[in-house]
């Protein structure tokens, strides 16, 4: 597998090295920076920054590397946004598969990926941006088909789960947000995980994955953290509870997604993550409720979800019970 990287981060540093541990069986062809790229031969190293070309179209990249997928590991700002959506539909058209951790274009342009994914024949990935190393997308897009699920809730942001454990301590806001810095949890900008917005993001990509829904129209409702949360911290952890910030979706309540301030009791899955651990239920009448909880949040999680959905597209070629 030819692989072509946009975006040299933290994340896409540390694909890199990931697929270098790979061994043959994949070959970094080209890697596209801000504004240069570098194209590597077999076996090489990634070489130094200074002697990289100017960057080029995407489609010259995607053919002269013979790429079969594009890898993208671009920021979700406003900035990298055009460039994310350009670059995808380009490779998806092409037949090139498109892995990526960037959510901005996926959250705008939903089905405009989707028809690129068709007209060309190819197939778009997302488990980098859905929850980093936590495989929900796969398990909304493959292991519950025929499941019937019809809720599922959520704390798939772990930087609001371990300030909310602060405060139930007695931190204040202040306090608690800079130990989760301090501790690398949280961003130098927190405020996408204390408004629930990262939360919300991450269960509107699961809820287009499992009930096929349009993503860039799904509406949020989400109450944030703030400088009264403190004190609700507080009391629920007096009566034996835990806050969470839990995002929700429901076949009941179509195209909406909430982000509510709940206490949960002893029992309740959510109840039991710690720190920055994230959590996924998903409810399945007939075949009960199924939890999947943990994964890392950081950019080697990130790395190792897209190197696993990269892996996973060769899977077609293999036999047995792969």
């Amino acid at each position: 597998m030819r692989l072509v990287l946009s975006g040299f981060g933290a994340v896409g540093r540390a694909f890199v090295d990931a697929v270098l541990e790979q061994g043959p069986l994949l070959q970094l062809a080209a890697i596209r920076g801000h504004r240069t790229e570098a194209f590597l031969a077999p076996g090489s190293a990634v070489p130094a920054r200074s002697p990289w070309d100017q960057i080029g179209p995407i489609e010259e990249t995607l053919s002269r590397t013979a790429a079969t997928v594009l890898v993208q590991a671009l920021p979700s700002s406003p900035d990298a946004h055009a460039r994310a959506l350009e670059e995808a539909v380009a490779a998806l058209r092409s037949g090139v598969d498109v892995v990526t951790a960037t959510k901005s274009h996926v959250l705008s342009h939903w089905r405009d990926l989707e028809r690129a994914a068709v007209d060309g024949g190819s197939h778009i990935r997302i488990s980098g941006a859905t929850g980093a190393a936590l495989p929900t997308a796969d398990m909304a897009r493959v292991a519950l088909r025929g499941m019937g699920c019809n809720v599922f809730r959520a704390c798939p942001n772990g930087t609001s789960t371990f300030i909310l454990d602060e405060l139930s301590g007695g931190a204040g806001l202040e306090s608690a947000v800079r130990e989760a810095q301090r501790r690398g949890i949280a961003e130098a900008d927190p405020s996408a995980d204390l408004s629930g917005k990262d939360a919300a993001t991450k269960v509107r990509l699961i809820a287009g994955l499992l009930w096929d829904w349009d993503v860039s129209t799904i509406a949020v409702n989400a109450e944030p953290i703030d400088s009264s949360t403190a004190a609700r911290a507080l009391e629920a952890s007096g009566q034996g509870l835990r806050l969470r910030a839990v995002a929700s979706a429901s076949l009941e309540r179509p195209m909406m997604v909430t982000v509510r301030l709940e206490a949960v009791a002893p029992g309740d899955p959510l109840f039991a993550i710690a720190g920055p651990e994230k959590a996924m239920v998903f409810r399945c009448p007939d075949a009960g409720d199924i939890t999947v909880q943990g994964g890392r949040s950081s950019p080697k999680g990130a790395a190792l979800a897209m190197l696993k959905d990269v892996l996973n597209l060769s899977g077609s070629n293999t036999s047995g019970f792969r």
